[in-house]
């Protein structure tokens, strides 16, 4: 009876030690499944699961961006009217003057205007300014894809987006100041470059939304660009361009005065130097 005894307790003795280490281990699981994960591991995985949600969605319903430029130079036989029939375009296809210059040499007159057009009606911009149009000194058209380019910076950012989302979670469970700085450093570098992101791909909208065309216009027109029909007075145009020329060329001497100067005492002390030696 006492042998049986025995051996009872010896048998139950090892899974009682097993039990033990068993729920030593599942607290260290609970432990260890409570400390957040490294930076590495958690931009990794968010950034699995940010590629598979924009491949699926921009399968299905992405449009290319294409980004449209055109740039046209030409003769007019009258500047007021050329830029009266663009005017004309720009209210009708809802576009925008960004930029107008324009000038008189002593020969010719120019216009040079800068105009955004909704991408949409950019052909038929440039259609309705080419009317009238003889010749084209310059007529450059231009599309470029950027499709890939804002995929890419559009995943990114909504992968950034992801990852800032995951590492505030994190921040909220951080129970040391160690962890809490590490979080907030990654939160501050992710925060950069989602602004970047977000800028480049601002720019990007801009520009496929809204086209650009360049317009050069000029005359050799006697009575728009102010010179005289005569060839007296063209003879006097050519003179008075010379003497402004030097003009120009002594007011620029006057700039550099010091230098010249320099210039001139070196090579006085040079020739008396060279003066004594052959004495």
């Amino acid at each position: 009876m006492r042998f049986l005894f025995l051996s009872a307790i010896l048998l139950t003795l090892p899974a009682g030690c097993k039990e033990e280490t068993t729920e030593e281990k599942t607290d260290a699981v609970v432990e260890t499944s409570l400390l957040p994960p490294p930076p590495r591991e958690v931009a990794m995985e968010v950034y699995d699961s940010a590629a598979a949600v924009v491949s699926e969605t921009t399968e299905t319903t992405l449009q290319p961006k294409i980004i449209k430029t055109g740039t046209l130079r030409f003769e007019s036989d009258n500047l007021d009217q050329s830029f009266a029939a663009v005017q004309q375009a720009v209210m009708k296809h809802k576009a925008t003057v960004q930029n107008d210059e324009s000038g008189k040499n002593y020969n010719h007159s120019f216009r040079n205007i800068t105009v955004r057009v909704p991408n949409t009606s950019f052909d038929a911009f440039i259609a309705d300014i080419s009317k009238g149009v003889k010749h084209f000194d310059r007529k450059e058209i231009s599309a470029e894809d950027v499709t890939e380019e804002y995929v890419d910076v559009e995943a990114r950012l909504k992968a950034k987006r992801l990852l800032e989302q995951r590492y505030l979670e994190l921040l909220s469970k951080a129970a040391k100041v160690s962890e809490m700085l590490e979080i907030e450093r990654e939160l501050s570098n992710i925060r950069e470059e989602i602004e970047a992101k977000e800028g480049r791909l601002k720019y990007l909208q801009s520009q496929v939304a809204m086209s650009t065309v360049r317009l050069e216009m000029y005359t050799n027109n006697a009575s728009e660009s102010g010179a005289t029909v005569s060839y007296f007075g063209k003879m006097w145009n050519a003179l008075q361009e010379g003497f402004n020329n030097i003009a120009t060329f002594f007011i620029r001497l006057l700039h550099v005065w010091p230098f010249i100067l320099i210039f001139v005492v070196v090579i006085g002390f040079i020739r008396r130097r060279f003066k004594k030696k052959t004495t």
